[in-house]
């Protein structure tokens, strides 16, 4: 073998290497073909998976709804005292107004949700309470 056939042969060779280093392509046909029959196997097992998070997933979303319904009714059962001239203290004030937040929150991230029962009771509260707060009438808490 004379030297111009080693370095033509050996040139390739050099190249392919270069490019494998530059480029490594990592082929494993073994794991390919594990996880295939891991598939296979547990195929039933997959579905039953599946088949559970979609009921965890509409339980979730059903048990958003109730807490959001319970979030509703507080606030037009407390819009229904104030329209009845049940004096309220501040700090029950405060709490509707967390109950408020929640809710409206929920009917952010929630669009399907139907929230139009509370807008008015909502603006009637925030009036309600701007007024106490510019009055200084809140009820206190030694009054009955």
């Amino acid at each position: 073998m004379t030297a111009a056939e080693v370095l033509t042969g050996g040139g390739i060779i050099l190249v392919a290497m270069t490019l494998i280093q530059i480029a490594p392509i990592k082929l494993d046909p073994w794991s390919a073909v594990a996880r295939a029959i891991g598939r296979a196997i547990n195929k039933d097992v997959i579905e039953k998976l599946d088949e559970t998070r979609e009921i965890l997933d509409a339980h979730i979303k059903m048990d958003g709804a109730r807490t959001a319904d319970a979030h509703r009714a507080r606030i037009l059962q407390f819009n229904n005292e104030l329209l009845r001239d049940i004096p309220h203290t501040q700090e029950e004030f405060v709490e509707i107004l967390a109950e408020i937040d929640q809710y409206e929150k929920y009917c952010k991230e929630n669009p399907d949700y139907q929230n139009n029962r509370t807008t008015h009771a909502v603006a009637n509260i925030s009036r309600v309470y701007d007024d106490r707060l510019i009055k200084h009438d809140f009820l206190r808490e030694d009054e009955p």
